[in-house]
């Protein structure tokens, strides 16, 4: 199963919908505008909330809680390195492979494809297409990609590497 995610340029609050591989809207994702840290929350076309990620504010280096429905289902950590960016997904047992210069991703769980993220190039603003293997994955691995996006939106370049606890 295929989700497309294009960010609106300019979006106050990043708005934006996510569609499904025949085109239709099947997500709403909203940003918090006056809030602390980054909060966004996910909806389905009825309007009932089924994720919402926020940003630790108070940490020495970024960290996000992932929910799903009332349950805090990942946290996702930003750790010290010198060189490339590093992450650490904790709670589902996930890890992540790929280039952020290439734009190439792999979510694994025991080597097994969770979900493959996939950035277009050359489009006005960011578009991911979600190659997500298990449906019952869909909404968990939605909400951890715009996890990472959030957290990697200020890192440029390199390779990063994300393991689970």
């Amino acid at each position: 199963m295929r989700l497309y995610i294009k960010q609106k340029v300019f979006s106050w609050g990043d708005k934006f919908t996510v569609k499904d591989e025949n085109g239709f809207d099947k997500y709403v994702v909203e940003g918090e505008v006056f809030s602390w840290g980054k909060k966004l929350h996910v909806y389905d076309m009825t309007g009932r909330e089924v994720a919402f990620i926020k940003q630790e504010v108070w940490s020495w280096m970024p960290r996000y809680y992932v929910f799903c429905g009332d349950e805090q289902v990942a946290e996702i950590k930003k750790e010290f390195t010198f060189f490339f960016p590093k992450y650490r997904i904790e709670g589902l047992g996930w890890e992540i492979d790929g280039s952020f210069m290439a734009h190439e991703y792999q979510i694994t769980q025991g080597g097994q494809p969770i979900v493959s993220i996939s950035k277009e190039w050359m489009t006005w603003g960011d578009s991911y297409e979600l190659d997500i293997a298990d449906p019952a994955d869909e909404i968990v691995a939605l909400a951890v990609v715009l996890t990472i996006d959030c957290v990697t939106e200020s890192n440029s370049g390199g390779s990063v590497t994300i393991s689970s606890n």
